[in-house]
């Protein structure tokens, strides 16, 4: 067995399962779950269709490397959204099954853990996806804060330069998982500096950037790249590659869609290890994915409904917990500790006195410089509809109140 599957630690839902060990919720409320961030709107139907309609494709063996009518429909779909110039769709472009096994995979390919001293960086609270795949390519985890007095940012300033040295893959989220932070030009100058330095390769990780409460989109990292010189030369976007997704933008879970795009030379070895790994995308996935990253307006009919919950939702929380709006994404990271109870406590007797899920804030951190930045919050999904969301938030409003 690989010795380094025990290192692992439990995902974060099967430690809430353990902590709802031996509660029994109040039956006289319907189960409400804001734990998970696993879209409820519906899928919208001409990419239901779309899949329907391209079914005769199971009859053959997919390319790992997409077809090309996928990857020019991402291409495109990054050049209108980011405003930057064409990507090569046949060098700077990989579909993928979704970004969360292309993240896990990548940091297979990228990292020579056989040099023992190497480091994966991550934000920290994470997507413990991160924290797998450093662990199983026999590298360490290497995690920065992310400070409220930052906007949740990680202060990448504090990182010793023997630890840089040491780095081998820096994973990024922006907007960021569960704080809903993006990081602005002046960031990602720091971070391209710091991969120019010591050598890293950087990985985007942007499944949430279509879903936003203000006017400006969230920026990306090939549009700051751009934005810094960084997109053309012999080696366009050097050591930067970014991951998005279908799911959360257009409704589709389980449809498992997603592209890896930027450094071609990067690419060049992913979809060598791709090969290999038989990361293949099924035809009629392909077929309803160059659906759905053609089309823009249910996209925009998709943000208007999670900006309705929050503005009706984050307000009622408001008065009992600290919660704020976040840049993007559709979590709520909200500070219990009004309550007098710990995440753990909160998340517990809220279950089972008013049978809501939420997602306890260490679950999703490590501790690491002296603390855990997820304790005492709770990450809230606003994935379900507007009465349903609108009842929890009430039920939670109830529950802290009777504290």
């Amino acid at each position: 067995m690989n010795p380094h599957l025990a290192q692992l630690h439990p995902y974060p839902f099967e430690q809430l399962r353990q902590l709802f060990s031996g509660v029994t919720p109040n039956p006289a409320y319907a189960p409400i779950s804001l734990g998970i961030g696993e879209p409820k709107h519906p899928t919208p139907v001409f990419i239901e269709k779309a899949l329907m309609h391209a079914m005769a494709g199971l009859s053959v063996y997919p390319s790992t490397h997409g077809s090309e009518a996928l990857r020019a429909a991402i291409a495109g779909w990054l050049e209108r959204r980011y405003g930057i110039p064409a990507l090569d769709p046949a060098t700077m472009v990989l579909p993928v099954n979704g970004s969360r096994e292309a993240l896990f995979a990548f940091a297979q390919c990228v990292v020579d853990g056989a040099r023992g001293d190497a480091l994966v960086m991550s934000p920290n609270p994470f997507y413990q996806i991160y924290e797998g795949a450093a662990l199983l390519c026999g590298a360490t985890p290497y995690y920065v804060n992310s400070e409220p007095g930052r906007n949740f940012a990680p202060d990448y300033g504090s990182v010793p330069a023997a630890v840089w040295e040491r780095v081998q893959l820096l994973y990024v989220c922006s907007p960021g998982n569960p704080t809903g932070a993006v990081l602005g030009l002046d960031d990602w100058r720091q971070l391209f500096a710091l991969s120019d330095q010591y050598g890293f390769a950087i990985a985007a990780d942007e499944c949430y950037s279509e879903i936003y409460a203000g006017s400006v989109p969230p920026l990306g990292a090939l549009e700051a790249a751009h934005a810094l010189g960084r997109s053309g030369g012999a080696h366009p976007y050097p050591r930067l590659v970014a991951f998005s997704s279908l799911s959360k933008r257009s409704n589709v879970p389980g449809m498992r869609s997603g592209f890896v795009a930027g450094d071609p030379r990067l690419l060049k070895q992913f979809l060598l290890y791709r090969t290999y790994s038989g990361g293949a995308m099924s035809p009629p996935v392909q077929a309803a994915s160059c659906a759905a990253w053609n089309d823009e307006q249910h996209v925009q009919d998709n943000r208007a409904l999670y900006r309705e919950k929050f503005r009706l939702i984050t307000p009622l929380l408001k008065r009992v917990m600290d919660v704020e709006l976040p840049d993007a994404g559709f979590y709520l990271w909200a500070d219990v500790r009004r309550t007098g109870l710990s995440d753990l406590e909160f998340t517990r007797r809220l279950y089972a006195e008013y049978n809501v899920t939420v997602l306890p804030g260490s679950f999703l951190a490590r501790e690491a410089h002296g603390l855990n930045p997820g304790r005492n919050r709770i990450r809230m999904a606003l994935v379900a509809g507007v009465d349903e969301g609108l009842e929890a938030a009430n039920r939670i409003v109830a529950f802290c109140q009777g504290l």
